[in-house]
């Protein structure tokens, strides 16, 4: 009998004959408030885009919020990760609360972490002005695990993208995925991102790139994989269930105080914005999905490096080099190019293979000349910024800033799965000025306070160098771990599955 139903549950497939409606973009963005009011600076500024960062949790999530709640026309939101907390339900509730007002919602998700939520996202999607649709959904929608033993070549593709469009005029598109860790909301850990709000024509770029996914075969509607029909009373439920749930566990800072701020500034936060040539770098998932072993992202970053003059400034959470990697850059090196990356320390790592994946050629790359810091899981950044509680820190950007002339931010690490698995996207944008602000936002975090220096003596040994209470420290092997974590990323090393972190 459980041999039976093991069987009939790993032959699942997912639903091909679906009712699918082809949209686009909203075309007429000058017809908003917010399209008139960016397209004033865009005329002063031809062929350029306005860009302007979002350094930290809180404001990160404001902006979103104000993202749905400005909207008059359309949101269109593609995430890698949603998850059902605080942030996660707080964002939903504002996007139905737009789709009360006529706004046509989109939402494209990724079905990593959709498991155990079709319900409350199919009855979300019965709202008459919300459509969801599942980026790559699993076949067996209760036991994952058979995709992965029968499917893998399909299923270990990932949407990582992460996107936010409202009314076709202004985007939020960087590391942050929809949940307390990304907003400094968290009481266990929260990570340090970065977000980069865009407006102008490069906006129409990544509506293109949203309708792309949005109408490919890999967009399944959630519809077509829940369990029976969803109907408004079942969106009246969960909406009622959900506002019950947020008053038990509250988003913790004044959120409507931090958007009604944000909508009386809005004029000059748009004063504030850079205006620059840019564009949206992304991989498609059809190349991907074909084997094509290098994704759109990854080519562009190796058609950039050998161009550099003066200095290569990396952060990324995961970073795993390969030999190419290490041999570009003792190539550049050997030119005069400095380079400096900051990634995740063992500590602070939540993804323990991805860091062996990196140990491994860390002294490689040191020996290269490369200038390598670890994130601290006990950062003075997070420390200031966690709303309570002494939260651990973590890194999760992915920012390249290239001879301070030029950057890169979005959703792309420094590894194999980023660069031949899953879909990235991000923008890069050629300017100086902008270029300054990501660069003092990168030397916030090597700073010695938040950062270990790994460092290379003259035995061959590695040692991390830091700063507590002012006085130099310097450890012998990875700060702040156990001997487990330190076997367990050893062990991890020797295995043959560098090419799937």
């Amino acid at each position: 009998m459980v041999l039976t139903a093991v069987l009939f549950t790993g032959c699942a497939t997912v639903p091909k004959d679906y009712p699918r409606t082809e949209s686009t973009a909203f075309e007429d963005y000058l017809d908003t408030s917010v399209g008139q009011l960016f397209e004033e600076a865009a005329r002063e500024h031809p062929g350029e885009s306005g860009f302007a960062i979002i350094r930290y949790g809180r404001p990160a999530f404001t902006a979103r919020i104000a993202l749905a709640d400005l909207a008059e026309k359309t949101l269109d939101a593609q995430y890698y990760i949603w998850e059902a907390d605080a942030t996660g339900r707080v964002l939903a509730e504002h996007l139905m609360q737009a789709a009360d007002r006529g706004v046509r919602v989109r939402l494209l998700i990724d079905d990593i972490t959709v498991a155990g939520r079709d319900a409350m996202a199919a009855a979300m999607d019965a709202h008459p002005n919300i459509e969801i649709r599942i980026f790559n959904p699993f076949a067996n929608r209760s036991a994952r695990l058979f995709d992965f033993l029968t499917d893998m070549g399909r299923v270990n593709h990932r949407m990582h993208n992460k996107t936010m469009v409202m009314d076709n005029a202004v985007a939020i598109i960087g590391g942050r995925n929809i949940g307390n860790h990304y907003f400094d909301v968290a009481t266990d850990a929260n990570f340090r991102d970065l977000d980069i709000a865009a407006a102008g024509p490069v906006v129409r770029e990544i509506s293109n790139v949203f309708d792309y996914f949005w109408n490919g075969d890999w967009a399944v509607p959630i519809a077509a994989l829940a369990d029976r029909p969803y109907s408004e009373a079942d969106l009246r439920k969960t909406r009622s269930t959900t506002l019950k749930w947020l008053a038990e566990n509250p988003y913790p800072y004044p959120l409507d105080q931090d958007v009604a701020a944000l909508r009386s500034e809005l004029s000059s936060i748009r004063d504030k914005f850079i205006w620059a040539p840019g564009q949206i770098v992304w991989d498609d998932p059809a190349a991907i999905a074909q084997g094509i072993q290098e994704g759109a992202i990854n080519k562009a970053f190796y058609r950039k490096v050998p161009t550099l003059q003066k200095e290569l400034l990396m952060e990324s959470a995961y970073f795993v080099p390969r030999d190419r990697a290490v041999e570009a850059a003792r190539q550049l090196i050997d030119r005069g190019v400095r380079i400096r990356m900051l990634t995740n320390s063992l500590a602070s790592n939540d993804v323990i293979a991805a860091h062996a994946g990196y140990a491994k050629r860390r002294k490689a790359m040191i020996e290269a000349g490369v200038e390598v810091y670890e994130y601290r899981p006990d950062s003075m950044v997070s420390k200031t910024r966690a709303w309570r509680g002494e939260s651990k820190a973590a890194l999760h950007t992915k920012a390249i800033v290239f001879d301070r002339e030029s950057v890169f931010i979005g959703s792309f690490n420094l590894d194999p799965r980023s660069s031949d698995i899953n879909t990235e996207a991000g923008l890069y944008v050629e300017s100086p000025e902008l270029a300054e602000q990501v660069i003092a936002y990168m030397d916030e975090g090597v700073r010695p306070e938040n950062s270990y220096r790994v460092l290379l003596g003259e035995d061959g040994d590695l040692s991390w160098m830091t700063e507590v209470d002012g006085a130099e420290v310097r450890y012998t092997e990875e700060p702040e771990t156990t001997f487990g974590q330190r076997f367990m990323s050893g062990f991890i090393m020797i295995l043959p599955v560098e090419q799937q972190l």
